[in-house]
């Protein structure tokens, strides 16, 4: 038969135990979405960039079509369309990129932790 004091010392091992697990599963969870919001604003960032130079094209085929009235200013027509279309769907991928992210909270660990001390408070009261 196990005396109350090995019980206590094996009930304060295993929660020393599931309370380093479940700091470590918060701590892989935030490095995840981390990465996440990384990739997010980065590919929200690169929309930017390619929307200025889409920007910057339409111009040059604005000025194309005035100047000249030939068929190349509809090669640049077509060249700014397909980079501002390149850009809004950057666009899109980053933000949705960005909200899988959200919220910065660890949800998976903190409601395991609430599954365990659930647990523990069940096998006291037993």
């Amino acid at each position: 038969m196990t005396s109350q004091t090995e019980l206590v010392e094996r009930l304060t091992a295993d929660v020393r135990t599931l309370v380093r697990d479940e700091l470590e599963l918060a701590k892989r969870e935030m490095s995840a979405k981390a990465k996440r919001f990384g990739t997010g604003a980065g590919l929200f960032g690169g929309a930017g960039v390619l929307a200025l130079y889409g920007v910057a094209a339409l111009f040059v085929t604005i000025g194309a079509a005035l100047a000249l009235v030939l068929p190349a200013w509809t090669a640049a027509l077509l060249t700014a369309a397909a980079v501002l279309l390149v850009g809004g769907i950057a666009a899109l991928v980053g933000r949705a990129e960005m909200k899988r992210a959200i919220p910065p909270e660890p949800l998976e660990a903190m409601e395991s932790g609430r599954r365990d001390v659930e647990a523990v408070q069940d096998a006291i009261k037993r």
